[in-house]
């Protein structure tokens, strides 16, 4: 039986932490369980889940869809898009089975790439390639998880670009369902001798085509949709994330109007070592002013107060109650106090 290989290429940048993240581990779950009662799709369909952030990591070999058990998904630093595109391109050219005499090979491979943010590397070579060796060779459906992402980057590897609102559960559940449903409808296709690429029909408002003639591409190599800030447990030594989101906020200055850039926090989350793993140690360290910053968490792996202290050397740890607090990161001990008034520059992640 000829396979319809699938591969799901996932952001999982910094930005994608917290309820993004949590959203695609559970859709992909339901993916792979209604597949699995699906008896076209378990004749022909194997599926893979390769993850970028810094670097890139094949989260689950390409495999049958009855062998398949989802993933964890880990979190890195940085939204590497060429890493992320070598990778697929590497593993495609390592699992692709091609038509000889001797036997029919893989219908084409469809890719699945979900993201939410800018690259924040070159991507120019690992585009070029991707359109002289794959572009014919696989289908490429990207999905932007909300309105943030370089659509003109992307644009330049398919005309398949959908807009996904990720408002809340039930958007997550709806888009889920559409890919599920695109999956089976190309299946089908494989079984009746078609193109084995048919994307299933475009329901409701949360998933829409992009119109490409509206959209410009910013030229930074960090995400400044987000700021992310990495942080260590000075109890526990594991390493966190404190998400602040982007807020443009309007003013009027004598009859001048005027937009205010702030970045509110979601949240802090703890993540596993695989962060530096997936990270991209050569990224430039950049910038932010605290003042730019509204909230500040407690500690998300042991619950201390003031998830937010910056040692000497520049890192972020948690501080509680006690005299003499112990960075993480360098060792170094000492008190800590408030901040002063007109904020401080931190080090800030790729995103």
């Amino acid at each position: 039986m000829r396979r319809l290989p699938i591969y799901f290429l996932i952001d999982i940048s910094e930005s994608m932490v917290g309820e993004p993240i949590q959203q695609v581990e559970e859709g992909l779950s339901t993916i792979i369980q209604t597949l699995k009662t699906d008896p076209t799709a378990i004749e022909t369909v194997w599926v893979s889940i390769i993850g970028f952030a810094g670097n890139s990591k094949t989260l689950v070999p390409l495999q049958e869809i009855t062998n398949f058990y989802p993933p964890k998904f880990p979190i890195g630093s940085g939204t590497s898009l060429s890493k992320g595109l070598g990778h697929l391109m590497f593993e495609l050219r390592k699992n692709t089975v091609k038509t000889t005499a001797e036997q029919k090979g893989d219908w084409k491979p469809i890719i699945f790439l979900f993201t939410d943010g800018v690259p924040t590397d070159d991507s120019e070579s690992a585009i070029n390639e991707w359109k002289q060796n794959w572009s014919n060779s696989a289908n490429l459906i990207i999905v932007s998880f909300g309105e943030e992402t370089d659509i003109q980057i992307l644009s330049q590897l398919s005309d398949n670009l959908l807009f996904f609102k990720n408002t809340d559960a039930a958007a997550y559940k709806e888009f889920f369902k559409w890919v599920t449903d695109s999956i089976k409808t190309s299946s089908v296709s494989v079984e009746n001798n078609s193109s084995g690429f048919e994307l299933a029909k475009l329901e409701g408002d949360n998933i829409s085509k992009i119109d490409l003639t509206k959209h410009k591409a910013p030229k930074e190599y960090v995400d400044n949709n987000f700021v992310v800030l990495s942080g260590k447990c000075q109890n526990t030594k594991r390493p966190y994330l404190i998400k602040y989101k982007k807020k443009i906020t309007p003013s009027e200055l004598d009859g001048i109007k005027l937009s205010t850039l702030s970045y509110r926090l979601v949240g802090a989350f703890q993540v596993d070592n695989s962060y530096f793993e997936l990270s991209d140690e050569k990224s430039t360290k950049f910038k932010v002013n605290t003042e730019e910053l509204y909230g500040a968490p407690t500690c998300p792996c042991c619950g201390n107060q003031f998830g937010f202290a910056v040692c000497s050397c520049g890192n972020i740890h948690c501080i509680g109650d006690e005299e003499v607090s112990t960075c993480p990161w360098c060792g170094n001990q000492g008190t800590y106090g408030a901040g002063e008034a007109g904020g401080f520059d931190v080090n800030r992640t790729q995103g």
